[in-house]
């Protein structure tokens, strides 16, 4: 019981995730850790620790004792765009090493079945075609991972063990093994005009949204693929589609759109060169992201600091 006390209680908000899951899951963890959902909280003044996922506007004033935010995910862009965030209260995201692999692995099935030119034998499947390309070395194909965080960087050591010539760009700079590492923004033009294959991984921040406008992403090479499994409001989609449209990028696997779900007559639902997923590249999972969260509750229960903290004047 003192643990409970000393503790306090958990709220939870997420459209998405499962309460159920995260419950079991972080009171595994910690089974003297009250976990409530936010439509079954009472007493909000013994909330020391919000789990959420984009919450109504709102949602922390009532919590006088909040002492710790977690962001279900790694992206905390509608997060940290909030005007309503506690002055002075830690705001951390999961960095789970099963998300990093989760992510790392999509973009490794999308490298590849843009370096096999899988899009055009599935074009040519359906029209009973046998047309036979004859595969590329992996070593003449050059992948650009944009965005060296957490993640990008697994993604980008994943997909040069593979073989290909891999650069990678961040805004400041990164030594990552086998990977020619790029940073700030005078270099970005550059790192886009050698890449058969770009990967968005960039955080949404006020200084990366819109950044891939049609000049941009004109700076790819003619056919190149683009994959996005970051944000969608890091690219004019009207300019992606017209270049889709025009060849010029040959083919594109999104994970991510400036609206979501992406609206049912949208012209990138019919080009059989886009492979389009429901924003599932990686997700937490409750198992194993537990540990982490609930280390940070002792951390904070402690008095110490909790890590992957996120800076919001950064954004990330």
């Amino acid at each position: 019981m003192a643990q409970q006390q000393r503790l306090g209680t958990l709220v939870f908000y997420s459209d998405f995730d499962d309460f159920g899951a995260w419950q079991k899951a972080l009171q595994a963890q910690l089974p003297d850790l009250q976990v409530v959902h936010s439509s079954a909280l009472e007493r909000p003044e013994d909330v020391h620790y919000a789990m959420v996922w984009k919450p109504p506007e709102g949602f922390f004033q009532q919590m006088p004792n909040l002492r710790l935010i977690v962001n279900l995910g790694a992206g905390v862009d509608a997060l940290v765009s909030r005007s309503d965030l506690p002055t002075g209260i830690p705001i951390t995201r999961i960095t789970d090493p099963n998300m990093s692999r989760m992510m790392a692995g999509y973009v490794l099935f999308a490298v590849l079945r843009h370096a096999r030119d899988i899009p055009h034998f599935e074009q040519a499947q359906r029209r009973g075609e046998w047309a036979y390309r004859h595969p590329r070395s992996p070593e003449e194909i050059a992948v650009a991972v944009l965005g060296l965080g957490h993640l990008g960087a697994m993604a980008a050591t994943e997909v040069q063990r593979q073989g290909f010539r891999t650069l990678g760009w961040s805004r400041s700079q990164r030594l990552i093994e086998g990977v020619e590492c790029f940073s700030g923004m005078e270099t970005l033009d550059s790192v886009l005009g050698q890449a058969d294959i770009a990967v968005l991984m960039l955080p949404l921040t006020p200084q990366t949204k819109g950044l891939f406008d049609r000049a941009r992403l004109e700076r790819l090479r003619p056919g190149a693929a683009l994959v996005n499994v970051a944000r969608g409001a890091l690219v004019d989609q009207a300019a992606l589609t017209a270049l889709l449209q025009s060849g010029h990028i040959g083919s594109a696997t999104l994970d991510v759109f400036e609206r979501e779900p992406l609206p049912a007559d949208h012209p990138l639902w019919g080009m059989p060169q886009v492979l389009i997923t429901p924003h599932l590249a990686s997700v937490a999972i409750p198992s194993s992201s537990a540990r982490q969260i609930a280390a940070n509750i002792l951390r904070v229960a402690e008095g110490e600091e909790p890590t992957d903290v996120v800076d919001p004047g950064r954004g990330y």
